[in-house]
């Protein structure tokens, strides 16, 4: 039965690239309402997870379901229209840039339902102006600033309301005022809409200032979890040495691999033969 308090549910989830193992077994909830961050380094499977949740990729072990529905059970009917209720922001805007500002907000709305385009031109712009970019919906994506493009992608990701929102590193590349621009929309946009919200992110200073609740994943588990506040004041060595950016601790700075002398003596042995 589905909670109303739970929007996204994932449960005992394993996938694995080929032989490279991603995701060992991972657990997770997003509560109605609320702003969930789901922090880790580069290649750790942020990403996955939301491939995951849209359906591009199968667990090949575990639940994944979104209001109640297993993902990876639905037909491609069934798929689309659950997509309909996801809004996603990409990492870098992901806006068509062939298509002005107002055309790529207008775009899902044209697609997905049939309302007419007096009223999709009003949505639009009620919806640019929510990013305070109702005056840009006649520019094209390259005539935007880096923070006004990541707007424009929010906007659109907010253009059907949707149930959920998920962001893929939304802060990425952005100067400081941008930066901190997003992260209030974020805020303000969730509790305005009373939607659920995924930040995939490594940008722990940010994040900590616009979700509630945080997951910590590090080879393909999750280390650690908790309130916003919890996590900030953790003394747990994993939480300390990401949250505090320190390059050495439980987390390792190369892979594992033979020692480097070695490796090299061998090289030399195979050259000289």
């Amino acid at each position: 039965m589905f909670s109303a308090e739970t929007v996204v549910e994932i449960a005992d989830v394993h996938f694995a690239y080929a032989e490279r193992q991603i995701l060992k077994g991972i657990n997770l909830k997003v509560p109605r309402g609320k702003i969930v961050a789901i922090l880790g380094s580069s290649g750790c499977g942020k990403t996955t997870l939301l491939k995951l949740l849209g359906g591009q990729l199968h667990p090949d072990q575990g639940s994944v379901k979104i209001a109640g529905q297993e993902i990876p059970d639905l037909d491609q009917t069934a798929l689309y229209e659950l997509r309909k209720k996801i809004g996603v922001m990409q990492q870098m805007g992901g806006l068509f840039s062939d298509l002005s500002v107002f055309d790529n907000l207008a775009f899902p709305m044209r697609e997905h339902t049939d309302l007419p385009e007096p009223l999709i031109r009003d949505m639009v712009l009620m919806k640019l102006h929510a990013v305070g970019l109702r005056g840009a919906h006649q520019l094209m994506p390259g005539e935007l600033s880096g923070g006004m493009a990541r707007r424009v992608a929010l906007a659109r990701a907010i253009a059907l309301d949707p149930l959920l929102l998920m962001y893929d590193e939304p802060f990425a590349g952005l100067d400081p005022i941008s930066l901190n621009v997003i992260a209030n929309l974020i805020r303000r946009l969730n509790d305005a809409l009373g939607v659920s919200s995924i930040v995939v992110t490594y940008d722990v200073t940010e994040s900590l200032k616009v979700v509630d609740y945080v997951y910590l994943i590090s080879d393909g588990v999750i280390v650690a979890e908790g309130p916003t506040q919890e996590i900030a004041n953790s003394k747990d060595p994993f939480v300390r040495q990401f949250v505090d950016g320190k390059p050495d601790g439980p987390v390792a700075f190369h892979l594992p691999a033979n020692p480097i002398a070695e490796q090299m003596i061998t090289r030399q042995g195979a050259m000289r033969s």
